[in-house]
C-alpha cells in the first residue's frame, strides 16, 4: 500500500481518519515523493485560507434560484438534446470532487462578496529547509544555480517554488497586489486568493492569477510557456489576453505576447498549427488544420482565435464552433462576429461547461 501516490488519501490523512499503519505508510511515502508533498502543501494552504475567512450566511433564496435556473435550463436543453446529455457523464464521473470544488468556490465567492475582504498579510519570505524564513525586500533578486532551489511564501495567499537556474525579482508586495519579475528560469505557483492579487511579469507577457496553480517557464531569449494545473490564469500583453484554464497551456513570445491557448490533450497537429499561426505566419493553412483537428473541448482555442483573424476567417471559426457545440441562447451570430464584448463573454461562460 502507498507504493503509488497518496494524493487521493490526503484529506483522510490530515483529518486522522487513517489507521496507524496506513498513516505510517503514507508519511513514509511523503518523505520520498515531491509530488505528494506538494499536493499536501496545497491542501493545507487551501484549508488554512478557508479557515481564516469570516462566516457568512447565504441568503435563503439562493437554492430556490439555483433550482429554478437548473430546471428551466434542463427543460430547454432537453428540447434541443444538447449540453446536459453530454455533460452528465463528466459531472457524475467524480461527484465528490465536483461537489467539493463547487462548495469551496461558492463559499469563497459568497464570503468575499459579502465581507469585501481580501486575504490579509503582505510579507514575502524565503523559506529554508529547516523551517526558517527570511523576509524579502522589494527589489530583491532570487538566483538559483543549476543544483539549488528556493521556496517563497507570498504573504498569506500562496507559495512559489523556484526551480534551478532561475532568476526572479520581487517587484511589489502589498495587501492589494504582489508582483514578481521572472527574468528566466521556471517557477511553480499555488495561489488561494481572489483574482488579480498575484502577478508575474516576464519578458513577453504578464501572468495574472485568477485563483490557481500553475508553472511558468522562460528561456534566456524571453520565450515563455504557461501551464495551468488548477483554476484559471491569464497571459496579458498590450491588450492581448489568453485565458488559460486547468489542463491547458499557452506559449508567449517577445514582441508578440501570448499565443492561443490549447488543452494539453489536444492533438499534436492542432498544437503545432497554433504555433505556426501565432508566431510563424502560418495563415490560413495553419488555421485549416486547427479547424479540422478541433474537438468540442477545443472551442477554448477557437474562441480565442475569433478576434485574432480577419472577418472572412472569423465566419469559418464561428461556424466550426457551432458545429461542435450548439450556440447558446442569447448569443447572436452578428454580435459574435462583430466581437461584441458582452456576447463573447457570455459565449465563453457557456462554453466553459465543456472545458
Amino acid at each position: 500500500m502507498f507504493r503509488r501516490h497518496v494524493t487521493g488519501r490526503l484529506a483522510a490523512l490530515v483529518d486522522g481518519q487513517l489507521t496507524a499503519a496506513q498513516t505510517a505508510r503514507a508519511n513514509a511515502h511523503l518523505t520520498k515523493c515531491d509530488r505528494c508533498r506538494a499536493a499536501r502543501d496545497r491542501f493545507h494552504l487551501a484549508r488554512a485560507a478557508l479557515g481564516g475567512l469570516p462566516r457568512a450566511e447565504a441568503p435563503a433564496s439562493i437554492w430556490t434560484s439555483i433550482e429554478s435556473a437548473i430546471a428551466a435550463d434542463a427543460v430547454e436543453e432537453g428540447r434541443r438534446g444538447g449540453r446536459w446529455q453530454r455533460l452528465m457523464p463528466r459531472l457524475t464521473a467524480r461527484p465528490a470532487l465536483a461537489l467539493a470544488a463547487v462548495l469551496v468556490l461558492a463559499t469563497i465567492a459568497m464570503v468575499l462578496w459579502q465581507s469585501g475582504r481580501r486575504p490579509a498579510g503582505s510579507d514575502v519570505v524565503r523559506l529554508d529547509g529547516t523551517g526558517g524564513q527570511t523576509r524579502m525586500a522589494v527589489g530583491e533578486w532570487v538566483q538559483t544555480d543549476a543544483s539549488s532551489r528556493a521556496r517563497i511564501r507570498i504573504g498569506e495567499i500562496g507559495t512559489v517554488d523556484v526551480a534551478p537556474g532561475t532568476r526572479m525579482q520581487l517587484v511589489a508586495a502589498g495587501s492589494d497586489a504582489h508582483r514578481l519579475n521572472l527574468a528566466h528560469g521556471s517557477i511553480s505557483a499555488v495561489i488561494v486568493a481572489p483574482p488579480r492579487l498575484f502577478f508575474v511579469d516576464t519578458p513577453s507577457s504578464t501572468v495574472v492569477d485568477l485563483g490557481c496553480a500553475y508553472s511558468m517557464q522562460v528561456d534566456e531569449a524571453g520565450v515563455g510557456f504557461l501551464r495551468v494545473t488548477s483554476g484559471w490564469a491569464s497571459l496579458e500583453w498590450r491588450g492581448r489576453e489568453s485565458l488559460v484554464p486547468a489542463g491547458a497551456s499557452s506559449p508567449t513570445r517577445p514582441g508578440v505576447g501570448p499565443g492561443t491557448p490549447s488543452f494539453d490533450d489536444a492533438s499534436g497537429r492542432l498544437r503545432q498549427a497554433l504555433l505556426a499561426f501565432d508566431f510563424d505566419n502560418g495563415g490560413s493553412g495553419a488555421l485549416n488544420v486547427v479547424l479540422m483537428e478541433a474537438r468540442d473541448r477545443d472551442t477554448l482555442t477557437l474562441w480565442h482565435l475569433l478576434p485574432r483573424v480577419e472577418p472572412p476567417q472569423r465566419e469559418r471559426i464561428f461556424d466550426r464552433m457551432v458545429e461542435l457545440t450548439p450556440l447558446p441562447r442569447g448569443v447572436m451570430r452578428e454580435k459574435a462576429l462583430a466581437l461584441d464584448g458582452e456576447t463573447l463573454r457570455k459565449w465563453r461562460e457557456e462554453l466553459a461547461w465543456t472545458w
